[in-house]
């Protein structure tokens, strides 16, 4: 019990650590990564060179996307006036594009850090008791409830 009770400041420690990780990129490197991707997504790169620019661009919310339409056509318009002091302006289809790599990279991001978190190699299964009984066996998953049907999810005993 009591080593236990020791690896649980070294333990919180390193989760903190690890939770700060994500922090170290700055907002500036987001917003360039984020810019990187509005460019291979189709948008244009629109400098704020001359004060009329300069000026509508700080009309605009920043690092927002804005809908603007134009000849009849639908625009977005992404507005950096801190990083680049620049606009990016895309179609539907560049639009589309964007949203498709965001989601894309969102569950690349999740299946990652849910792969990362079963790579714990001092994980000890024994620690939990003998699979073989428990409160579980006998009532199917997880102490199965006889009020919620016939439901199985498909994965079998927890007793494997």
């Amino acid at each position: 019990m009591s080593t236990r009770l020791t690896a649980l400041p070294r333990m919180a420690a390193l989760l903190a650590v690890l939770g700060l990780l994500p922090s170290c990129e700055s907002a500036r490197d987001r917003t360039l990564a984020k810019e990187d991707h509005l460019a291979a997504a189709g948008f244009a790169f629109q400098p704020a060179s001359t004060p009329q620019r300069q000026a509508m661009l700080n009309r605009l919310p920043p690092h927002r996307f804005v809908r603007r339409v134009r000849g009849g056509q639908l625009f977005y318009i992404y507005s950096d006036p801190a990083v680049c002091d620049c606009l990016y302006v895309g179609d539907e289809s560049a639009y589309a594009r964007y949203q498709q790599y965001r989601q894309a990279k969102a569950l690349a991001d999740e299946q990652q850090a849910t792969a990362m978190e079963y790579q714990d190699a001092s994980w000890n299964w024994g620690a939990w008791g003998p699979w073989g009984g428990g409160p579980w066996v006998g009532r199917g998953w997880y102490g199965w409830n006889p009020s919620w049907g016939n439901w199985d999810p498909g994965m079998g005993p927890v007793g494997w």
